[in-house]
């Protein structure tokens, strides 16, 4: 099972620095904090079977990611309604909640986040498409998802709490 280090791995960090104006390693950390994010928001979705199954059928539309990404090839207008749905139109309150972290200061979320969805989603898709999950199994894409996120760890760049922050926006505040 990959983790969110093989989608580490997949991304040139030098050309995410460059396009977010920083150096290699807080990029790096502005990747690992964006990509936890993205996948405990998928996760969430994943507790209700109309969530995974709105999920199992985007992650058919993100198959064939390969072992490396161009950044400039990226859809991130794709990547913005991957956030949509998996934020459910509070994308802009995780990005900045994400900006204003002391880990990442100052990266702007707003812009590395739809760059890291289709990303995601890919590596979700070669997951899946490896036998790591199928529809109406009985932890299904919550398991793959989970998978992911444990290969990475959720907790990340001095102990930022992605799953509280996102338990906070997505949660009972409307």
């Amino acid at each position: 099972m990959a983790g969110l280090d093989d989608v580490l791995k997949m991304l040139p960090i030098d050309q995410i620095a460059a396009k977010l104006g920083v150096d290699p390693a807080t990029a790096q950390a502005a990747v690992e904090q964006g990509g936890g994010a993205i996948l405990s928001g998928l996760q969430k979705n994943a507790e209700t079977p109309e969530g995974a199954s709105a999920i199992e059928a985007a992650l058919g539309k993100h198959a064939g990611v390969g072992d490396a990404v161009d950044v400039d090839a990226l859809d991130t207008a794709d990547g913005e309604k991957i956030l949509g749905h998996v934020f459910g139109g509070r994308e802009q309150q995780v990005a900045q909640s994400l900006t204003e972290a002391p880990q990442t200061a100052g990266i702007d979320f707003g812009k590395l986040l739809p760059m890291l969805a289709p990303v995601v989603m890919g590596m979700l898709a070669k997951n899946q498409s490896g036998g790591a999950a199928s529809a109406g199994s009985g932890g299904g894409i919550g398991d793959l998802i989970g998978g992911l996120l444990g290969g990475g760890g959720q907790q990340t760049g001095g102990g930022f709490d992605i799953g509280g922050l996102l338990g906070g926006l997505l949660g009972g505040k409307k």
